[in-house]
């Protein structure tokens, strides 16, 4: 099976936006970062979907290096309240809607590291929607993308295909380079 995402165009830094059905977005994440680990990059993960404990689990299970992974979680305190920040492997976030905090905790992970081959996910914009409204989920992305590229970042978007009003995925299209529909 090809690559979701080619070695060449993450070499370029390029910023995709991958779109997967609700069956299939979880093994995606996992194809993702099995990918773009082999590819000698350090992911970091920011988590709205799936807490930190599960996503480690999953990945560890599917033969990812966790040592190649960072994550910022921003499901687990908003669900149980308190967790310690572990430095170097997980940065929790106190509720997915603080946008603030996430890109405070994004600049600090980056900065843990920095002087590697850097790339970042986000999973999922979709899930996103249930904390933010469409606009304020645009205006973030299109921070995000442009603090991308201005750091010289590859960066992933992961979103449930047809689970983004067309407006969000007209403007997503436009602060991404490639767009790539999984299925």
């Amino acid at each position: 099976m090809p690559p979701i995402v080619r070695p060449e165009d993450l070499d370029k830094k390029q910023i995709f936006l991958i779109l997967a059905s609700p069956a299939n977005i979880r093994q995606r994440n996992i194809e993702l970062i099995k990918e773009i680990s082999e590819n000698g990059y350090h992911t970091i993960i920011v988590t709205l979907n799936f807490p930190y404990n599960i996503l480690s689990k999953l990945y560890a299970e599917n033969g990812v290096d966790l040592k190649t992974v960072s994550f910022i979680d921003a499901v687990t305190r908003n669900s149980i309240g308190s967790a310690e920040n572990v430095p170097g492997v997980v940065r929790f976030v106190n509720n997915p809607a603080n946008l603030t905090d996430l890109g405070i905790a994004v600049t600090e992970v980056l900065k843990e590291n920095s002087g590697k081959k850097v790339c970042i996910l986000y999973d999922s914009v979709s899930t996103m929607l249930i904390y933010l409204s469409s606009q304020n989920i645009s205006k973030f992305i299109h921070f995000v993308t442009n603090k991308l590229r201005l750091m010289d970042l590859s960066g992933v978007f992961l979103a449930v295909e047809k689970g983004l009003d067309p407006m969000l995925i007209s403007q997503l299209t436009t602060f991404v380079d490639t767009v790539i529909d999984t299925g």
